[in-house]
């Protein structure tokens, strides 16, 4: 555990039509407890689970995208 929080602060940005943006470096723990360092400045996690790459964003939400009509 962190022993000063402030200094381990994310900033987390939702994206209307795509990923979670996370200010890094992160460690993302994913369900089966495997451990992925991402050393970004920005890491963008996926939301649609349409990523090849699932927790983290491929763009394959791009391919699928809605129509207005």
């Amino acid at each position: 555990m962190p022993t000063d929080p402030e200094n381990c602060r994310r900033t987390i940005t939702y994206t209307a039509e795509g990923p979670a943006l996370i200010e890094g470096p992160v460690e993302l723990v994913t369900d089966d407890g495997r451990t992925i360092h991402c050393d970004r400045c920005v890491v963008a996690l996926c939301l649609c689970r349409r990523s090849a790459i699932y927790p983290l964003c491929d763009t394959s939400h791009r391919k699928l995208r809605r129509s207005t009509r």
